[in-house]
This record gives structure tokens, C-alpha cells and sequence, in this order.
């Protein structure tokens, strides 16, 4: 098992966000977890990435194992240091300044004191500048002057600089047209298909999620009220009616 969430619990203050939560991940899935605004999806990435807002400082209880030992205390820079696991936020939040490529060699940090830098920063940006052609193609150009496609495209690709084995992504479809949310979700497919890479992405659009992930999670708040794989929560008669317009 990659990765198990053991009743996990979140508060901000007096306000409980996740009430004991418990699901897993296989290495090499792709999982989707649902759930309309405010159900704690975003509030369950940030556990697992061990992030925290410092304006609604984050309590929790309970466990989240990574490959069987626990990461609760472990610091979020620890988890990208390590390789372990990496998240492209809700809302992008690419360095707009910046270059394409300056973006990608900041991702690329963890392997500072590696003598193979050079040469693995070349093969992730190989990869990601393969997956993500537009992004070769405006390599030099400031992220600010991106498109919004482009600049969800380029949050994904800092986050494979990492070389992490498992990656959360938060709304990735938000704001981008259909065309360009399909190709998102094509690219994702293909990494995990060829790379093995593990991935659990949170979405609104629980038709597209569905379409794309293996299995999942429905999340109501701050509650797993089912899971199954993806054709069984498509036809599962609730999640059509909550969540798929029918």
C-alpha cells in the first residue's frame, strides 16, 4: 500500500473539517476524490501534503501512512526533499515573473547537492517539455504572460520536477475550456501509464474525475459517504443525482 489515511481528522479553530476520514491508495492508481465546494477535499490535500495556512492554523488527529510509516509530523519540504509526494495547488500559484523554464529549475531544488543535477533536471524537463509541448515552446516567456491553460500545464510540470512518485492535484480543470481540460487529463493519463507515477487529483467536475481516475471517494461534509471504482459510482443512483446532473 502507498498511501493510508487513518481516521483523520482536521479542525481550524472550533470548526471540524474532516471528521475521521479513512481511504487508501495503491502505488501506480489513479484515484479521485468528489465532492461539492466545501466538502474538505482541499482541506484533505493539505493534510497530506503537510501544508497548513497561516492565517487558519491546521489541528489534526489521527494517521496518514506513506509506504506503512507515518509522515503526520513529518514537515511538507521533508515530503518534496525525499521525493515522496508533491501537489499542484488549487489556483495554480505559478512565479508569474519568472520564466517557463526558471519555474521548472526552482521545482527542481531537491537535487541542489546532487551530483547528477544537471543531468536529472535535464531528463524531468525532457519529460515534462514532452508531455506539455506548448511549454517548450514558450520556455523563455514569463508565466504571468501565459495562458490559463498554460500556466495549469506548467504548475503540473514544476510539480514532476520534484521526481516525486505520487502527486495530488487540487481543481486541476478549473477555469481551462473543455478542449484543454481533456488534454490535461490526457497527459496525467499517459504519466501514469508510462511512468508508473501514482495520482490523486480532487475535482468539482465529478463526470470528467470519473472519467479519468480507476476509482474513488465521495466526500460530503468532511465525510467518505461511499467509494467504488468509477463505473460504480457513475451508476450509483446518489452520486448521479448529487453530482453528475442526474
Amino acid at each position: 500500500m502507498l498511501l493510508e489515511v487513518q481516521n483523520l481528522t482536521v479542525s481550524y479553530g472550533n470548526i471540524e473539517a474532516l471528521h475521521g476520514i479513512s481511504f487508501n491508495i495503491e502505488r501506480g492508481e489513479i484515484v479521485t476524490l468528489i465532492g461539492a465546494n466545501g466538502a474538505g477535499k482541499t482541506s484533505t490535500l493539505l493534510s497530506l501534503a503537510r501544508l497548513t495556512r497561516p492565517e487558519a492554523p491546521m489541528v489534526q488527529a489521527g494517521d496518514i501512512l506513506y509506504e506503512g510509516k507515518s509522515i503526520l509530523k513529518t514537515d511538507a519540504h521533508m515530503l518534496i526533499q525525499n521525493h515522496l509526494m508533491a501537489l499542484v495547488p488549487e489556483g495554480r500559484h505559478i512565479f508569474g515573473n519568472l520564466t517557463v523554464q526558471e519555474n521548472l529549475q526552482l521545482a527542481a531544488f531537491s537535487y541542489r547537492r546532487n551530483p547528477r543535477r544537471a543531468a536529472i533536471f535535464s531528463e524531468a524537463q525532457e519529460l515534462v517539455f514532452d508531455l506539455f509541448p506548448r511549454l517548450k515552446e514558450r520556455r523563455k516567456q514569463r508565466g504571468e504572460l501565459l495562458s490559463g491553460g498554460e500556466q495549469q500545464m506548467l504548475a503540473v510540470g514544476r510539480t514532476l520536477m520534484t521526481g516525486s512518485d505520487f502527486i495530488m492535484l487540487d481543481e486541476p480543470s478549473m477555469g481551462l475550456a473543455p478542449k484543454l481540460m481533456y488534454e490535461m487529463f490526457r497527459a496525467l493519463r499517459r504519466l501514469n501509464q508510462e511512468k508508473n507515477i501514482t495520482i490523486l487529483v480532487v475535482e468539482q467536475n465529478a463526470k470528467v474525475a470519473l472519467e479519468f481516475a480507476l476509482r474513488g471517494y465521495v466526500l460530503k461534509t468532511g465525510e467518505i459517504i461511499t467509494s467504488g471504482t468509477s463505473e460504480e459510482l457513475a451508476a450509483n443512483p446518489e452520486v448521479k443525482k448529487a453530482y453528475l446532473g442526474g
